[in-house]
């Protein structure tokens, strides 16, 4: 538990950024929905419409509505220009907002569907027009009713929005989702502590709020909304840029220690430089290149063979070199981004086994695999069986396991330590490769494409020399023994270290 209280106090910005989004989705939740719940009232069939739909967008998982918006604002980003961010607080808004909906929606509906018809026919005997009987008699009616919806919304919304992590949105999911990679539980316990207590302490003030109205207790409303809003108010102010936006530079990361590591260690090279900088952590593949080729992030790491086969759309193998001259020529020409280089390593997809228990089936080689899949269960990442590198691999060698398993890429390496996997979809550069003793089953045919780890420059810094200068040191310097120590660093349980003391400690041994 000691461990635990330095890194709830270090997540001061994280909450405040947690707070104000939470907010803005629970106030755009309400400013949609009540209309919404006005006009279901005067219109019955409208009512089953909304419900319907906020029903509805209940059944989509919140990663997944929160994934889905950053295509839909990539898209009218076209029609409304470069101004309209694709990434972080405006998509994770409109999707926090889009599941706080129900909620409300249910409570302002049932509350005015089970008013007493009497009073309803009292205002209009009093002759009192829509807007007098709406603002006088339903509202204060219902007000109790709406407010318990909206204490459900804002705890939902504030759990939900922990997953914004994933599409570049700071917040108490930054702590959570790193925790779980690196498998520092400390970290992934002060996000979850954080994250409940902020739900709480909203559900408290609401149900202040809630109680005033139901017992016309005016104070009651009065001070939970002055607290309420100071708690909004300073997160705001605690979230004002201090520097030059022009200075600024936000770093995106793909969600496993590596990245991690990588970001921090070009971070600090800029830092030294005299650039401002954010890390975006945990963001998806697709959704990193395209932040960076649209500007939404400026620098990101990248590897050939992701790139070969989710952008270019390539599935043949011309080798290392060609790979990587096309890419630099196709980003180049289509998308304008800057290719800054090769770090000097390559993480290439292999799959892998536990040594004991590969000798023991007789596997060596991927094509040995094949012949003993039909008995087997493999792991992969939660995107490995989607990726083009997989279909590649499956068909080359005809694969056909008995069943396919899905982990993060943590819990994948345990997953095969635990025997739940009998193969796993392993990274070569992974420090756990020697970690674990596992056998990396050699690729005879040659299916998995090279991952040679490149560092990409947003358009709008293609041509900025103080931090091309400032990152040009690194290119070719990273061996894969290297990179292997630095992760086992972080991915081990005995002597861990946090991705920034891994990334010092990987500059050390460059010389840098």
């Amino acid at each position: 538990m000691s461990e635990i209280w330095p890194i709830l106090l270090g997540l001061g910005d994280k909450l405040a950024a947690h707070v104000v989004l939470a907010a803005s989705a629970i106030a755009l939740g309400i400013v949609v929905a009540l209309p919404l719940a006005v006009w279901a009232s005067r219109v019955p069939f409208m009512a089953r419409v909304v419900l319907g739909f906020a029903s509805l967008v209940q059944t989509i998982p919140a990663l997944a509505l929160l994934a889905l918006f950053f295509p839909i604002l990539l898209s009218l980003r076209a029609i409304f220009g470069e101004g309209l961010p694709t990434l972080g607080f405006l998509p994770a808004l409109l999707a926090l907002a889009l599941y706080a909906l129900l909620p409300i929606l249910r409570n302002a509906v049932t509350a005015r569907e089970h008013m007493a018809p009497g009073v309803l026919e009292a205002a209009n005997g009093v002759g009192m027009t829509g807007w007098q009987k709406l603002r006088l008699v339903e509202a204060p009616l219902a007000a109790p009713y709406v407010m318990a919806g909206i204490r459900t919304a804002a705890v939902w919304t504030i759990g939900a929005a922990t997953l914004s992590t994933t599409i570049g949105q700071p917040g108490l999911g930054d702590p959570i989702f790193a925790g779980l990679q690196t498998q520092n539980w400390a970290l992934v316990l002060a996000g979850c502590i954080a994250s409940a207590g902020l739900a709480l302490v909203a559900d408290v003030l609401l149900g202040m709020i809630e109680r005033g109205f139901a017992g016309r207790r005016k104070w009651l409303v009065w001070g939970g909304l002055a607290v309420a809003a100071t708690g909004i108010v300073a997160s705001a102010l605690a979230l004002r840029p201090v520097a030059d936006s022009n200075d600024r530079i936000v770093i995106g990361a793909k969600s496993f220690s590596e990245q991690y590591i990588l970001a921090q260690l070009i971070g600090g090279r800029l830092e030294k430089a005299g650039y401002t900088v954010e890390y975006r952590d945990g963001l998806g593949s697709a959704v990193v290149h395209n932040a960076v080729t649209t500007g939404a992030i400026d620098i990101s790491i990248d590897y050939t063979g992701t790139l070969w086969t989710n952008q270019l759309g390539r599935e043949d193998n011309p080798g290392r070199e060609e790979i990587y001259r096309i890419i630099v020529d196709w980003e180049r020409e289509t998308t304008g981004t800057h290719v800054l280089g090769r770090l000097g390593f390559d993480n290439a997809y292999a799959l892998a086994m536990r040594r004991d228990r590969a000798a023991r089936l007789g596997i060596e080689t991927l094509a040995d695999l094949a012949r003993l899949s039909p008995q087997l269960t493999i792991g992969g990442d939660v995107e490995f069986f989607e990726r083009p590198e997989w279909i590649a691999v499956r068909e080359a060698y005809g694969f056909n396991f008995a069943q396919r398993r899905n982990f993060t890429t943590t819990f994948m390496y345990n997953a095969l330590q635990s025997g739940e996997a009998d193969a796993i979809s392993a990274y070569t550069s992974d420090g756990r490769i020697a970690a674990d003793d596992l056998l990396v089953l050699e690729d005879v045919k040659g299916a998995f494409p090279a991952y040679d780890a490149l560092v990409l420059i947003a358009p709008e810094h293609a041509d900025d020399t103080g931090l091309l200068a400032a990152l040009e040191p690194l290119v070719g310097a990273i061996d894969v023994e290297a990179m292997r120590e630095a992760n086992f660093a972080v991915d081990r349980e005995k002597g861990k270290q946090s991705p920034q003391q891994a990334a010092r400690q990987l500059a050390a041994r460059l010389g840098l």
